[in-house]
């Protein structure tokens, strides 16, 4: 289940939703991400987030095609908010469920490593002194290719 939308999400319910769709169910692990109130700048006031439609579903459905090929898992769950978004606010959620703990731990990690550097976002720190397009960090990249070169990290 793969959803990009504008709305809040309650990451409890998404997680009861997880469990209740794996049969077999061992393990379920979540990743939830919030709007900092730091960034590239130190005085960020909030994020705007802009995406591909289309394409960017795409893109998460084949990291989610190949978490199921490199773990055992039963399900998994991806949230990413677009639009204006306040300081504390939900930005993305992950979820993976599996019969093992360390395939779900394998999997969520993976999955927030390669929807870092493979989905179509873009992300815009509001401030006071100006708003600022991120880039994609190095340490993204670094994260997503230790997995292995499939993933695709985009040119530095």
């Amino acid at each position: 289940m793969i959803r990009i939308q504008h709305e809040d999400f309650d990451p409890g319910a998404e997680q009861q939703a997880l469990e209740a769709e794996a049969s077999g169910l061992g393990a379920v692990c979540t990743f939830t991400g919030l709007v900092r109130n730091h960034g590239d700048r130190q005085d960020v006031e909030g994020l705007f987030l802009e995406h591909y439609p289309g394409m960017t579903e795409r893109a998460l459905e084949a990291v989610v095609a190949d978490a199921f090929g490199r773990w055992d898992l039963l399900s998994c769950r991806i949230i990413h908010r677009v639009g204006l978004l306040q300081l504390g606010e939900r930005i993305v959620f992950v979820g993976v469920a599996s019969a093992h703990r360390q395939d779900a731990f394998a999997a969520c990690e993976f999955v927030m490593d390669a929807l870092k550097v493979s989905a179509p976002f873009w992300k815009k720190e509001l401030s006071a002194e100006g708003d600022h397009w991120v880039t994609q960090k190095d340490g993204d990249r670094d994260r997503a290719q230790r997995w292995s070169p499939k993933i695709d990290a985009g040119t530095p």
